[in-house]
């Protein structure tokens, strides 16, 4: 159930009160729009510019009564310096090759893509995601999108190897925007999440493009919280984009 409010291209929608996902107590409210057409692009790159975030033809962002910890977080490449621990991390991945490809589901990626919610997210909003639902997610895609799936590189170079992650990344006109990632929940020692956003800063620097957008930072919210550690950052608020924390 949504309220409807606007009248002009593009409509937005207001959804109804439901408990939140991450803050125990707390209720979520969304504001969405769908993204379609010849403007599709481009209104999704000036919507991630106001904080909204991009699943499948829809583009939305929290409209919480009374919260505001949901904050939209993008990492300035310039600017960026792993740490230790991260460039320990790179280290760690050396094996892997990370290719771009269309944004075309494959049987390999949706057997990789159980696997993670099996184990990292059971019972979660993805939990039961059948292969046509994630043939949706990957292509159901009006903007310039792609996937860059990471595969082991083998002592002879081959780049065919196993297929270890996978990201689904927009390309936008000042950063890549990270959609969704997963990967093998067996490779812990390798720290992927990581791995993968510390690899997109590098795409976008190659790119000559200034941010990687992370999506939402919840703030008392442990499990999305990591995202801090990729300094410095910019959160989407009242204000603007402005530095985040703020001093």
């Amino acid at each position: 159930m949504t309220e409807h409010f606007g009248t002009k291209f593009p409509q937005f929608f207001l959804t109804q009160p439901a408990p939140c996902p991450y803050l125990p107590g707390q209720q979520e409210r969304k504001v969405f729009t769908k993204l379609g057409g010849q403007a599709a692009r481009v209104l999704n790159d000036s919507l991630t510019h106001f904080g909204f975030r991009r699943s499948q033809a829809i583009a939305y962002r929290p409209a919480c009564e009374g919260c505001a910890a949901c904050l939209s977080v993008r990492i300035l490449v310039d600017a960026f310096e792993p740490s230790r621990t991260m460039r320990r991390t790179i280290k760690r991945n050396r094996d892997l090759s990370g290719v771009i490809v269309d944004s075309i589901a494959t049987e390999d990626q949706f057997v990789l893509l159980r696997r993670y919610l099996d184990a990292r997210h059971p019972g979660g909003g993805m939990s039961e995601m059948s292969v046509l639902d994630y043939v949706a997610m990957v292509e159901d895609t009006p903007v310039d999108t792609h996937l860059a799936e990471y595969r082991e590189t083998s002592a002879d170079g081959n780049r065919e190897g196993r297929l270890i992650a996978v990201t689904l990344t927009d390309v936008l006109s000042d950063g890549l925007s990270m959609v969704y990632s997963y990967y093998d929940p067996a490779e812990e020692d390798r720290s992927l999440g990581s791995f993968l956003i510390l690899d997109h800063i590098e795409q976008a620097r190659a790119r000559r493009l200034p941010y990687v957008y992370l999506g939402y930072l919840v703030e008392g919210c442990r499990k999305m919280s990591y995202k801090a550690q990729y300094k410095p950052l910019e959160a989407y608020t009242a204000d603007g984009w402005t530095a985040w924390p703020q001093r």
